[in-house]
């Protein structure tokens, strides 16, 4: 049965999207069965993996509001060695009509419990919001990925974060967990990105990743592409820093074989 991540912070920019698409190919790449659901109205996910959001017939939307089973939507991407359910502006009726649901909250789970056993791993890229679709997001997962960058608010944002998931788990799905903290968009050169990573290990020394992903410019440029990092530029700092990331996630789930294929 797969291992369901959710990439999540309601702060943009802080690479969620670039860590889930990455973390997807870097998994992909262990020969680990890989499936990236993109959950978010702007489909970047989903334009970030070479589809086209616009050509769509069907999304996440119809699978959420159960007009069509999450297999029918399911692309497989031979190119990049894993699957993703592709979304794009569709998403924001999803978000509205589940709000009318009376189980509104388990329309993703209930959607993938019918498709987990054909992964290992089920990587859900999130909106940046603490939104409807992010809650479902929250109670389908195992565990809750939260990149951020070390700057002055994110501490701020990461407490919300952490009260949210902290009552989900608390009322909704007892499995639920922080998986891990990921710095992204680091420079060490600056003090404060410094600090700020200091006070992360200090009240949360278990669940910060010990891989830090780098500004780097290989991987702005990837998903204008269409293209992971891996498969763009595969020895830039990005790239070796998210397959650093997929060790990191296979040693605490299946004992960390990275037989690369």
């Amino acid at each position: 049965m797969a291992h369901i991540i959710a990439v999540a912070n309601q702060k943009g920019g802080v690479g969620k999207t670039t860590t889930a698409i990455n973390l997807a190919a870097s998994l992909a790449a262990t020969r680990r069965r890989v499936l990236l659901v993109d959950l978010d109205a702007q489909g970047n996910a989903t334009m970030g993996v070479g589809v086209d959001k616009y050509a769509l017939a069907r999304t996440t939307r119809d699978v959420l509001l159960e007009q069509a089973p999450a297999a029918e939507v399911i692309q497989f991407l031979p190119q990049l060695g894993f699957s993703i359910m592709p979304a794009n502006a569709d998403m924001t009726e999803a978000e509205i009509k589940l709000r009318d649901v009376a189980a509104g909250d388990f329309a993703l789970k209930t959607a993938l419990e019918q498709v987990a056993a054909n992964y290992d791993y089920i990587l859900l890229d999130c909106p940046p919001a603490l939104s409807k679709l992010t809650v479902n997001a929250f109670v389908a997962a195992d565990g809750v990925l939260i990149p951020m960058q070390c700057e002055y608010y994110a501490l701020e944002g990461l407490t919300a974060l952490v009260d949210t998931i902290e009552k989900i788990r608390r009322v909704i799905n007892p499995r639920l967990e922080i998986e891990g903290l990921l710095r992204t968009m680091f420079d060490p050169r600056n003090n404060l990105s410094n600090d700020v990573s200091a006070q992360l290990l200090q009240h949360f020394p278990d669940k910060v990743y010990r891989t830090i992903v780098p500004r780097n410019v290989r991987l702005a440029e990837a998903p204008s592409h269409g293209l992971p990092v891996l498969g763009y530029d595969a020895a830039s700092s990005g790239a070796r820093a998210y397959l650093a990331l997929a060790g990191e996630v296979l040693r605490r789930h299946d004992g960390g074989q990275m037989a690369l294929g």
